[in-house]
Parts: C-alpha cells; structure tokens; sequence
C-alpha cells in the first residue's frame, strides 16, 4: 500500500501530466462506444422475445399450407403440383420443421345440397382430411367409422364471414346464420365414384380459422377414397407444417428455391426481421469499431500521461517505489472512469428499455421492462476487455520508464 504522503505525490504528478482535452476526447469515445454496443445487445434480445417469447406466441401462425405454385409450363402436367415422399421427407428434415401433416383429398365427385327449401343450395363440393392434431376446431364430434351415415365436417371461419356479410345481405330470401344455426342445419352429401352412388347427412361440427378447405375426418376419407376413388392412389397437392418461426429467413428461402408458397401474411415478419437484422449487426458492427477506437484513444491517453510524468516516475522507483505500487496507483486512477461509464450507459439503456415496455403494453405487445442477461453479460466482457487493456498498457509503459 502507498503511503498517504506518497499517495498525494504520485496523484499530484499524474495530474500534471493528464491534459483535460484529452481525457475529454477518450471518455467521449469509450461512452459512446459502450453504449452502441450494448444498445445492439439489448435491441437483438429485445427482437427475440417479441418474436418467441411466450406472451407474444401466436399458435395459429405456428401452421403453415404449403403447396407447389403452377407455372406456365406446368399446363397439362398435374402431376407436377403434387408433393412427392420425396418433397415431403426433405421438408420434415429441415430444421424449421416441428412437424407436418399431409392434407388428403377425395378421389371421387362430392356434391352436396340443403334438405330445406327455406335455406336452398346446391353445388359440387370438394373435401379434404388432415390428422386430428393439426386441427385447431373443437374435434370433440369429430369421428366417422363405416356404416355410420352422419358425417361431420370442418368449414373455414370464412364461409360463414362471406355468407353473412355477402349472400345474406343481398338477398331477401336468404337469413344470417349463427355457427350454432350452422351447426343444427343437415347437409345432404352425395358422393359417386366407379359407377357407385352414396349419400350421407353432413353437419356442421367446427369451424377453423387455420385451413381453408372443408375437412372430414380422415378414416371417412380413406374409406371413401377405397370405395369410390377412381385413381388407386394419390399425392398430396398441400401440405400442413407446424413450425416455431414462420417468420425464419431459412423458411421463406426454402420456399422460394423450391418454387412452393403459403400464406405470405403468416411470413410477413421475414423482410422485417431480416432488416432488423441488417440494423442490430450494423450497430453492433459501428459499435465495435467505436469501442476498438474508444481502447485505443484510451491507451494513448495513459502511454502519454505516463511520458509526460516518466521523469518523476523514473525517480520516484529510484527512490525505492516498486512498480507494482505505481500500477496499481495508476488503474485506481483510470478505471473508475470506466466504471462510471459503463454505469452511465446501463441506467440509460434500463430508462429506454422501461419506455419501450410501456409503450409496447399500450399496442398488447408485452416486453421486459429489464435489461436482458445478455446485455449484462456483453456490459461483463466490456469492462474486462477495457481493464485487461489498461493494465496491460500501464504494465508495458511503466517497464519502459524504469530507471537504466
């Protein structure tokens, strides 16, 4: 330990050899370049958590329909819009895939019409089945076994939107319905295939907001398809994929190499997650730099205080002062600075961070009002980045003014 009176020596000669611009000119330097860096910490986990965070999740756009865009040259060639186990096996082997579910279709003609003249339609129809656990309706009815003549289905939240707000409203004749008039309504099915024909009372179980096709279950579509298809077997034309990030940059070029397409508002989030992630990089890259900058404009600043002070330095261990006392004088001198530093830069990126929340609770957007682990770990390495190089320069400079 320095004595007192050595203590006020050895500050009163630093002192003399810190010039205030300077000083001014590296800690303007450091606080800017720690402050960039943890601002693009905190903005990348930030962007994290709005997009997996618990809160934030969104199970419907969790699923995405796939299938194959048709092109000009694939006129006359159905069997290019099919998924091939091949196609199939290579979209469960990505890593963006939790899970998928192949939409079967009805190998044989549908029709279906109302038993009521109070509510009368008719029209060709076209079913397709997906296993129950891609299913986001109320699958509590939702069983078929042969012999059974009642047929549950599944219709798109948006048919009954359409009819309501369109066909009801324009016609006189026709009433608004209620998913519980829906649902009490039978619907006459007729299916016909290899010369047979069939009839089944259809009811309206569920509607679903994730598929829009007209789903029923899928041991009734095996066996129809067995009974009445005309082809022996079949491909798939869509495919359901379970997915934890819709908005994965991996997914959209996936798609787009491979010619297929999905709902482009389920991906919307894909082109401004990868701007954010042009933004965050280029911040934390500018960041970087400053803070190489701020460590270099620090290191100068004490090789030059000790230069400046090197022939009293140069006495002073003549006189019998060790080294290590200097040092240790010397980072007590330049690393509170630091500290304040990266104190300052904390409190306002928690003042930010606190601002935003609320902001974001005002939208239904939950955030952490903390600072994330990450920014408290980057703030770690920071300070020991920056210690490790003052104490390695004031090593080295107060070595080179050791007396010859």
């Amino acid at each position: 330990m320095l004595q007192k009176p050595m203590h006020s020596l050895l500050k009163k000669i630093i002192n003399s050899g810190i010039g205030p611009g300077r000083f001014a000119m590296a800690t303007v330097g450091m606080g800017v370049a720690v402050l960039l860096i943890l601002l693009a910490v905190q903005l990348y986990a930030n962007f994290t958590q709005l997009l997996h965070g618990k809160n934030n999740s969104n199970n419907v756009a969790d699923f995405l329909v796939i299938n194959k865009t048709v092109t000009g040259e694939m006129q006359g060639q159905k069997e290019k819009s099919t998924f091939t186990p091949a196609d199939i096996a290579d979209l469960k082997a990505q890593p963006f895939t939790e899970g998928i579910g192949v939409l079967s279709s009805t190998n044989f003609s549908v029709s279906v019409q109302s038993y009521s003249d109070a509510l009368p339609f008719y029209s060709d129809a076209y079913f397709e089945s997906v296993p129950d656990e891609f299913i986001d309706g109320n699958t509590a009815n939702w069983s078929w076994k042969p012999g059974q003549r009642d047929l549950p289905v599944i219709i798109p939240a948006f048919f009954l939107d359409l009819y309501n707000t369109g066909m009801a409203m324009t016609q006189d004749n026709l009433p608004q319905l209620s998913m519980e008039a829906i649902m009490a309504i039978p619907i006459k099915i007729t299916v016909k295939g290899k010369g047979q024909t069939a009839e089944f009372v259809g009811h309206v179980a569920a509607q679903t907001d994730r598929l829009n096709s007209i789903l029923i279950p899928q041991s009734f579509m095996d066996w129809a398809n067995e009974q009445y298809g005309y082809r022996k077997s079949q491909l798939p034309t869509r495919v359901v994929v379970k997915t934890k990030d819709p908005s994965s940059p991996a997914l959209v070029q996936y798609l787009a190499q491979k010619g297929w397409k999905t709902n482009a508002e389920k991906t919307r989030f894909s082109k401004i997650r990868g701007v954010v992630n042009v933004v965050v990089s280029a911040l934390g890259g500018f960041g970087l730099l400053m803070l190489l900058f701020g460590l270099l404009v620090f290191s100068l600043f004490i090789q030059l205080t000790i230069a400046a002070c090197k022939p009293d330095i140069t006495l002073l261990q003549t006189l019998g002062t060790a080294p290590s006392q200097l040092h240790s004088f010397l980072m007590r001198r330049f690393m509170p600075t630091n500290l304040a530093l990266l104190g300052v830069a904390l409190v306002v990126l928690a003042g930010l961070q606190v601002a935003a929340a609320r902001l974001l609770q005002a939208k239904q957007i939950l955030l952490s009002p903390w600072l994330s682990w990450q920014t408290l770990v980057a703030a770690a390495l920071v300070m020991l980045a920056i210690w490790w190089v003052n104490s390695s320069t004031v090593s080295k400079h107060l070595a080179m003014a050791q007396p010859q």
